[in-house]
């Protein structure tokens, strides 16, 4: 038998992030915990009139106005987290090797905005194509927002753009910590970003599936595991990690968030996008058994809770069978807050949770009026205000996306061992 591969250990040394209810991680978390909803009314053209998780960073603290209208909304945000990433870590970065610094980006989808915006200006000039902007190549390459990054701040490394549906924000951080064990860099900026309410198609798709949510009230149209729930809520956002070696981050004395213990992608195969709950559990079993980890050691589940009538008890339906005979579990959910930030959606959800850390609380999943029987887990659901804990030690993220694909993270607490 083979001697298993020895992997470097690798943490998280920085967070930047935008999401509609904050765009740091001190006001994002405490809008999780006063269970503050980002979502707004929203009117996009051709669609009308809908809800929505909208952004309110400052895209010129870090571009040029020209660079904002040269490049497109997913690289302005990418470009903010990425900065707020590694200010966050405290790295020397004027004198960091740029060609060691890889950049790993999650996406839902990418180009439909720019494209959808196109077609609508050659509309109004009787579809004269001569009048569509030289800049739509390089906005809707499929590698756009990991490049803009690298571009704005003069990264030399690799930049890939990873698209992943829903699951992208997992799956970036994931490959990032994949590429430090490889030594293809040094220091990986990954997590997912999104522009998606900037297109009115996703609106419309949504809609047309059904799965679109709808309410007279904002703040509490996205009600993941209620029995009235009636969809998503299609927001933009981003978060980005730092990750760094761990023996790299020791000797630089940095700050260290969490240690990346086990993660897992794994694809259903059976339908375009309904769910499927025995390869959602099989995904969050490999990621538990890669971590070395017993599953009642894990203490917060951040469940994937779109709020869509077939996909939350689906995803319930798995956890359950991967939980059950485990009291020391609790289960929580973010898009109530903020809706669904998709290529986003998993990065963020995970930076909301990792402060319960140092604090020991766990926020809430918020909106939860009237439970879903088939979205009970065993009564450890954390609903609708912050349940407190004597410590927290490890944190499995969630997130599952269309075709299929779904993947799990999990962080455990740095206590400096």
């Amino acid at each position: 038998m083979q001697n298993p591969i020895q992997r470097p250990r690798v943490v998280i040394t920085g967070i930047g992030l935008t999401a509609p209810n904050g765009n740091t991680l001190s006001e994002f978390r405490q809008a999780l915990l006063d269970g503050k909803s980002g979502i707004q009314e929203y009117e996009i053209r051709y669609f009308g009139k809908t809800l929505a998780g909208i952004c309110n960073f400052d895209p010129l603290k870090y571009q040029k106005k020209k660079d904002v209208r040269r490049g497109t909304r997913a690289g302005s945000i990418g470009v903010y987290c990425a900065h707020e990433a590694i200010q966050d870590s405290a790295l020397d970065w004027e004198n960091v090797d740029k060609s060691r610094v890889g950049v790993y980006v999650g996406i839902t989808e990418h180009g439909n905005v720019e494209t959808e915006n196109e077609v609508y200006n050659i509309s109004q000039f009787n579809y004269d194509c001569s009048i569509w902007t030289h800049h739509h190549n390089p906005r809707t390459v499929a590698n756009n927002p990991a490049g803009e990054i690298n571009l704005n701040m003069g990264i030399t490394g690799p930049h890939i753009t990873l698209g992943a549906a829903c699951a992208a924000g997992n799956c970036g951080l994931a490959h990032g910590c994949q590429m430090l064990w490889l030594d293809e860099c040094d220091v990986a900026i990954c997590g997912g970003v999104s522009e998606s309410i900037h297109t009115f198609g996703i609106f419309a798709g949504f809609n047309s599936q059904g799965a679109l949510a709808k309410s007279d009230n904002p703040a509490t149209a996205c009600r993941p595991f209620d029995k009235d729930r009636t969809g998503i809520v299609v927001s933009e956002g981003g978060c980005l990690f730092t990750v760094e070696r761990l023996d790299d981050a020791l000797a630089r004395g940095a700050k260290i968030y969490a240690e990346i213990v086990g993660f897992a992608s794994n694809t259903d195969a059976t339908d375009f996008v309904l769910p499927n709950a025995e390869r959602q559990a099989q995904c969050v079993e490999m990621a538990i058994r890669r971590a070395g980890i017993e599953k009642n050691q894990i203490d917060i589940v951040s469940a994937h809770a779109t709020g869509t009538s077939s996909g939350d008890a689906v995803e319930c339906e798995g956890l359950r069978s991967v939980f059950e005979n485990c009291p020391n579990v609790r289960f929580n959910g973010a898009k109530g807050h903020i809706g669904h930030c998709m290529g986003a959606a998993a990065a963020l959800e995970l930076a909301g949770n990792i402060p319960s850390f140092t604090d020991g609380l766990i926020h809430p999943a918020i909106n939860v009026d009237n439970l879903d029987p088939d979205c009970d887990i065993f009564g450890q659901l954390v609903l609708n205000k912050p349940e407190r804990r004597d410590s927290v030690n490890y944190i499995l993220n969630n997130s599952f996306g269309m075709l299929g694909i779904n993947s799990s993270v999990i962080v455990k607490k740095w206590q400096g061992e």
